[in-house]
């Protein structure tokens, strides 16, 4: 009588075959975060401003010097696209919401959420998604 695994035994197996293979070797790259293709180079952001990047869905702003946020582009009110940062907000111009560049709080209504945080790493000179 041949032997028919039970449901346990396959689970158990199949989860180790899954650990197992998210163990892979050491390939020589550095702690496993890698960079996206280069978004901006540092010099495209202004201080106490920022640059909405429409295909990427993303602005990315430097609320003081050497410091680095961004945020998705698409304001939390109705989904519009902000088009613009100045004065020390992300400006959208669909209903008049603005977004702190600091940390993409609201800093005038109608949006009531704060715009998501995206990742990004700054090599350098250069500001990648992450």
């Amino acid at each position: 009588m041949p032997h028919v695994p039970t449901r346990r035994t396959v689970l158990l197996a199949t989860g180790a075959t899954a650990l197992a293979a998210g163990c892979g070797g050491d390939d020589g790259s550095d702690d496993g975060a890698s960079a996206g293709p280069e978004l901006a180079k540092t010099s495209d952001i202004p201080v106490s401003g920022g640059k909405v990047f429409k295909a990427e869905k993303v602005v990315v702003t430097q609320p003081a010097e050497g410091e680095f946020k961004a945020f998705s582009s698409t304001c939390t009110h109705q989904g519009c696209t902000v088009a613009e940062v100045a004065d020390g907000t992300i400006n959208c111009p669909c209903h008049g919401s603005r977004f702190r560049i600091e940390d993409g709080s609201v800093a005038h209504p109608p949006a009531t959420k704060p715009l998501p945080e995206k990742q990004i790493t700054v090599d350098g000179n250069s500001i990648h998604l992450a």
